[in-house]
């Protein structure tokens, strides 16, 4: 049985402060909280209503084989733990783990200032879609393990290194030694589609309204773009990285 103090710091999760002091954070829903037990981070707990465990026995069965706590409390008790407007009736909280080095692969994903964390859990979830697994995210990005964030990926952020709060200036230099090619995205640059890539490739994502920043843009090898047809103004950058993302995996 979960006590009322239990509940209140498992609730308190749901604040920035308390994952950083805790080093644990919250996740809810079915499919993002299998997800996370299927990889290498540990589970503390699952929380479940009592109608999710009605209708998802087998879900029980199997938490209880494994060992993991699982407990069942009140929808109103839940409420406190979610923070979407109609909960799924499932949250877990987890460990967190640090990423080991950076791995050497054929592409590496660079963020620089995106804040929103909706985009950068879509950009993760791209990422893992495409193979990519290195993902380097400069010291303005939101967190990964904002529950928007873990949301809009879709329990991606569970199968990527994701590296928090680089210093990207600072690594990039680093990575060019390593004999990668810099890409950042730019309104004016060569096209994506027409570009040849490295068979390394280091490519920066950057936040859309204000776009690279000059020291990225100076650090660059090469700017590319998404060719424009329409009026748009911009393009989101999450959509942006799918395309881009895809156009370099089909080359490297």
């Amino acid at each position: 049985m979960i006590t009322k103090n239990e509940l209140k710091y498992y609730s308190s999760l749901l604040q920035k402060k308390f994952r950083r002091e805790e080093k644990k954070f919250i996740v809810e829903g079915e499919k993002i909280v299998l997800e996370g037990l299927k990889s290498n981070f540990e589970c503390e707990i699952v929380i479940c209503t009592n109608q999710f465990s009605e209708d998802n026995i087998n879900i029980l069965k199997e938490l209880k084989a494994k060992n993991i706590r699982a407990e069942i409390i009140k929808n109103i008790e839940f409420v406190k733990l979610s923070d979407t407007i109609n909960p799924q009736g499932i949250a877990a909280v987890f460990k967190k783990t640090k990423p080991g080095k950076i791995a050497q692969n054929n592409i590496l994903v660079g963020l620089e200032d995106i804040s929103d964390p909706g985009n950068l859990g879509t950009i993760i979830r791209n990422c893992d879609w495409f193979g990519i697994t290195e993902i380097i995210l400069s010291k303005d990005c939101a967190e990964i393990f904002n529950p928007k964030t873990i949301r809009a990926s879709m329990g991606s952020v569970f199968h990527t290194n994701i590296f928090e709060e680089i210093d990207l200036p600072e690594e990039i230099k680093k990575i060019k030694k390593g004999g990668y090619k810099i890409l950042c995205t730019d309104l004016v640059g060569e096209s994506v589609y027409s570009h040849k890539p490295s068979k390394k490739t280091f490519i920066i994502f950057s936040n859309e309204a204000h776009g690279s920043s000059g020291e990225i843009k100076n650090l660059a090898d090469y700017k590319i773009t998404i060719p424009k047809k329409g009026k748009a103004e911009s393009l989101n950058v999450a959509s942006a990285s799918a395309i881009i993302l895809s156009e370099l995996s089909k080359r490297t």
